[in-house]
């Protein structure tokens, strides 16, 4: 059983046989290494049933240890007849090497309790050694547009410890709803965190589902996501989207909104999709009240960056409100894209302050770069390219490959399908580093995201039918140093893969078939919006 994903850098036999785990084996701690004992003893333990005791008379023991010599994030895993050997770096290598080792025990390692009594649970005896291409290897989870719980969110990351993956971006706020409590502006969630009904389908679809839907993360709640993550090495990177997608806190506090514009008390907290109109002011109340919220969420969220959002910004209110004008006036700038500049300018020379980095949506390029700043790169290559070329850190995340809420094939089965087809074959094939960079601006690229957009997805279910098998393709990508995309061995990847969705199926995740969707995750009579052809290449 050696068909690991993501694929490892080299694997040998040390002799052809196999170790057996049982109920007597040991595991013994390094040093730095309690935490990934604590997680294999509730992982595997619970799989197997064995208590892995610190001590005892077993000959076959589990040895967790740190090696400086290795990467950070770098591991090795020997097995043979006396046990098995985890080392890494650090303890996330550690980490990830108890990840390979669990892979290598069986799709049953991957459930919460026995499945058969007397179970051979056996172990090549093989040496992985393993590191990963990009230290930042990212799941973006949208719970704005359709809130998951809690629960939901701690699953998600025990899905992308199990892919190897360590940075979850959370986009907590957008027009249709705000997902964090915010102490000094409890409206924010009084009023931004539910609206009164939801679009059914795309934006154009005709269905409303005629109930209310909302939901928001207390700071403990935060503070329980954070830690969980981090206990799986995973970082997590909150997202407040700034000035544009603004709605639901325009909604919670007026004032926030272009009140010599619009009669923003009369706003609520939207209910359809796509970009509103409404983005907040460019006034120093409007600053005020961000850095308020920000100041919080410094204390929740640990992480380098803190993600602004900055995406699809509209400008018609800046435009007509005398307020906006004035200020750029006042600024000496040239329009309302050098407006949205010095918006994120402020937050982030703010964040910069606090030891802190901004990172935001490719938009935010517009109207000149905001020092200091790092790029998400959704629109294609061209804004990572451009920002890499700059100076500026960028994560890839191209909608052309790595939006997953594009269509996963043409079939008419396939539930309201958005824009273009993405297949499997098409994440895996994703090369995260533009040709066009030269070694040193290749180095900006911190590392790639896969993004999951929730405006069609209502429940866990489907957010998993979105999100996996191509996830997997995608871990392989930000993780393993794969060929150029054309050289990639997809029937390879795709052999592995009929063993990963063993261990899927193990993990309760309702994927999409290789064969097509089962007949309960269609949504006949659904409106999307398919788009015909290849995405652009931009």
């Amino acid at each position: 059983m050696v068909e690991l994903i993501p694929a490892p850098e080299r694997i040998h036999w040390n002799q052809p046989g196999y170790g057996r785990l049982d109920e007597k084996t040991r595991l013994e701690t390094g040093p730095g290494t309690e935490g990934v004992a604590h997680w294999l003893r509730a992982a595997v333990g619970a799989a197997t049933g064995f208590p892995l005791p610190e001590s005892g008379d077993s000959p076959f023991r589990i040895v967790l240890g740190i090696e400086p010599e290795l990467s950070s994030e770098g591991y090795r895993v020997v097995i043979d007849g006396s046990g098995v050997l985890i080392r890494g770096g650090s303890a996330a290598g550690v980490f990830w090497g108890a990840q390979t080792f669990r892979q290598l025990l069986g799709p049953d390692a991957f459930r919460r309790a026995p499945v058969r009594e007397g179970q051979d649970w056996d172990l090549p005896e093989i040496t992985v050694e393993d590191s990963p291409r990009f230290r930042w290897r990212g799941l973006m989870l949208d719970v704005a547009r359709h809130f998951m719980p809690k629960d939901g969110v701690l699953r998600y990351l025990d899905l992308m410890a199990a892919h190897k993956l360590n940075v979850f971006h959370f986009h907590l706020t957008d027009d249709q709803g705000w997902r964090v409590e915010i102490k000094r502006y409890p409206k924010l969630t009084e009023t931004g965190s539910w609206r009164a009904r939801t679009k059914f389908g795309h934006r154009a679809s005709p269905l409303w589902e005629e109930k209310p839907h909302g939901g928001f993360y207390t700071q403990d709640d935060i503070r329980e996501i954070v830690a969980y993550a981090a206990e799986r090495h995973i970082t997590v990177v909150p997202e407040i989207d700034v000035p544009g997608h603004s709605q639901a806190a325009i909604a919670a506090y007026p004032e926030l909104g272009n009140t010599d514009v619009i009669d923003t008390t009369a706003l609520s907290v939207w209910d359809n999709w796509g970009i509103s109109p409404n983005v907040l002011a460019p006034t120093d109340n409007t600053l005020r009240f961000y850095e308020g919220v920000f100041e919080e969420l410094l204390d929740l969220f640990p992480s380098e960056f803190v993600h602004v959002g900055g995406d699809e910004c509209l400008k018609d209110q800046w435009k007509q409100s005398p307020t906006a004008q004035a200020r750029i006036r006042e600024l000496g700038l040239a329009d309302e894209d050098e407006l949205q500049s010095w918006f994120i300018a402020h937050f982030d020379q703010w964040l910069t302050a606090r030891g802190r980095r901004l990172i935001g949506w490719d938009e935010i390029l517009e109207g000149g770069l905001a020092k200091g700043a790092a790029v998400s790169s959704w629109r294609g290559y061209g804004g990572g390219v451009a920002a890499a070329r700059a100076g500026h850190d960028v994560v890839m995340c191209p909608e052309q490959y790595v939006y997953l809420d594009y269509r996963q094939a043409a079939g008419e089965d396939e539930p309201v399908p958005i824009a273009f087809v993405r297949t499997l074959e098409d994440v895996y094939r994703f090369e995260p580093v533009p040709s066009e960079l030269d070694e040193a601006q290749a180095r900006h690229v911190l590392g790639a995201q896969a993004n999951v957009w929730t405006e069609v997805m209502e429940d866990h279910a489907r957010v998993d039918y979105q999100t996996f098998p191509r996830l997997a393709a995608f871990a392989e990508v930000a993780w393993s140093r794969l060929p150029a995309p054309a050289e990639r061995d997809f029937a390879e990847f795709e052999a592995r893969m009929a063993v990963h969705y063993r261990r899927l199926d193990a993990l309760g995740v309702a994927y999409r078939p290789p064969a097509g969707p089962r007949p309960w995750q269609r949504r006949p009579g659904v409106p999307g919006r398919p788009l015909d052809g290849p995405p652009p290449n931009r």
